[in-house]
């Protein structure tokens, strides 16, 4: 996640209190993706799956966000937001 504040925060914008809490973020939304068996988790995938991850946790925290849960989980939404506008497949077929 360093990297990742490195090159997205542009300036340093936030405190150590406040990277301790994105990196909190990043590993728990990391592992509960890991713990899906979701396809993002994929070594294929691996890497752009985190990059949605962390510049979606860097710009809610960059609105001023800073609930370590609130992060997590609207990265991971973030993540599948593009899998829920597809129709859900017919389980009959």
């Amino acid at each position: 996640m360093g990297k990742f504040i490195k090159a997205f925060e542009a300036g340093g914008a936030f405190d150590p209190d406040t990277v301790h809490i994105l990196i909190g973020a990043f590993d728990d939304a990391w592992a509960s993706l890991l713990n899906s068996g979701a396809p993002f988790a994929a070594e294929n995938h691996s890497e752009t799956a985190r990059d949605i991850l962390a510049k979606h946790i860097i710009e809610a925290a960059k609105n001023g966000e800073r609930d370590q849960h609130k992060l997590s989980e609207g990265a991971l939404l973030q993540l599948a937001r593009p899998n829920l506008k597809k129709p859900l497949r017919d389980e009959q077929q």
